[in-house]
């Protein structure tokens, strides 16, 4: 090349350079004073709280800023959709990132995705009272137990702050760490441990093929290592009723379950409860030894797994088939009963409609589909 040329391609470069450094911080200094639109309100459930912010930022980090997280798996970039609070004032126009995600019903009643809504002045909103008692902790791993070739447990020993209120049956947020050219991401699993251990968390991990976050709990989490995590979350939980019980799960599904089960043996509860956990193959089974105890400690209690694809030759002697046809031959009337599901949305969408063949009212079939 000739060095005349040379010398201009590099000087040409260095120019482009310069200006993109210059650019970047420009846009720094417009988003930190430009941008900045002074003191504003959010105004939560009707003055129920009202929080004083800076405006300029997302709904979602300037609540999480003042210690009211609403869950959201993607860290606030729009993309899982979880983040979704009702906006009746101040919400501004709906992006084209929000768009696909809002359904006609949820844009008529002003529900938005709180990461995507910028706070410019004051914002009136309406969020669930159980994010108000949401905390953000960080722990420490003690325990990470293999249950099945696709499922760990994990025990983790909560530091700061140390101790945890939730309802059996609710969900935590658990953050990973970058790893690999994977970005950390938050993911929500059921809290598996009963309500009344309250200086640690339990959780059932199924790994998810190319799973971001179940990766790292598989591959890269150690005994003894920090997380942090954030909840409790959900309305899956026992309603105050005596109507007897149908369990019915699959997989890491059996999570809520176990808590539930075990602060009703805390509680001394005498409801009638059948426990149904389908599976493909018995090494797909797991605590059954204690479900089995559970039903000797808990005499309105009666365990029934099922498999769906065993050998013949295997010598098992109990229910085979899809999990659905097993609820069917066991419950042919539940009109009176009460179900919980937790598992695939397959799973669950399959289950309701054999309970309401059986005369289960849908609105009597509380549910948490993993999906």
């Amino acid at each position: 090349m000739n060095p005349i040329v040379a010398h201009g391609v590099i000087v040409s470069t260095l120019f482009l350079v310069a200006c993109g450094a210059v650019l970047a911080v420009l846009l720094v200094l417009a988003e930190r004073y430009i941008l900045n639109f002074g003191p504003c309100t959010i105004d939560i459930n009707g003055g129920e709280k009202k929080l004083q912010v800076n405006g300029g930022g997302s709904l979602l980090s300037l609540l999480a800023s003042q210690d009211i997280f609403i869950p959201s798996a993607c860290g606030g970039r729009g993309s899982c959709a979880y983040c979704k609070v009702t906006v009746d004032a101040g919400g501004g126009m709906i992006t084209p990132v929000e768009d696909p995600y809002l359904s006609p019903e949820e844009r008529k009643n002003n529900i938005r995705l709180s990461c995507q809504v910028k706070v410019r002045s004051d914002v009136a909103i309406r969020i669930p009272r159980e994010y108000f008692s949401v905390k953000r902790y960080r722990g420490k791993l003690i325990s990470k137990k293999q249950m099945t070739h696709d499922i760990f447990e994990l025990r983790i020993e909560l530091l700061e702050p140390t101790d945890i209120e939730f309802t059996a049956g609710q969900y935590a947020q658990l953050e990973s760490e970058e790893y690999k050219g994977h970005e950390a991401v938050m993911r929500a699993y059921s809290i598996s441990s009963v309500p009344s251990d309250r200086h640690y968390v339990e959780f059932m991990i199924r790994k998810v093929p190319n799973g971001i976050c179940t990766t790292w709990v598989f591959e890269h989490l150690r005994e003894g290592q920090e997380v942090r995590l954030s909840g409790p979350y959900g309305e899956f939980h026992l309603r105050p009723t005596e109507a007897p019980i149908l369990f019915i799960a699959g997989g890491s599904g059996m999570a809520p379950i176990w808590s539930m089960l075990r602060d009703m043996k805390e509680k001394e509860s005498g409801r009638k409860a059948m426990y149904f956990f389908g599976a493909q193959t018995q090494k797909d089974l797991f605590l059954v030894d204690e479900l089995r105890q559970l039903e000797k400690e808990m005499p309105n209690f009666r365990f029934v797994p099922a498999l769906s694809n065993e050998p013949s030759d295997t010598g098992w002697s109990g229910d085979t088939g899809l999990i659905t046809d097993v609820v069917a031959r066991h419950v042919p009337d539940a009109s009176q009963h009460e179900a919980y599901l937790c598992g695939s949305p397959g799973m669950i969408n399959a289950c309701v409609n054999v309970l309401k063949q059986a005369g289960l009212p849908e609105a009597k079939v509380y549910y948490d589909k993993f999906a």
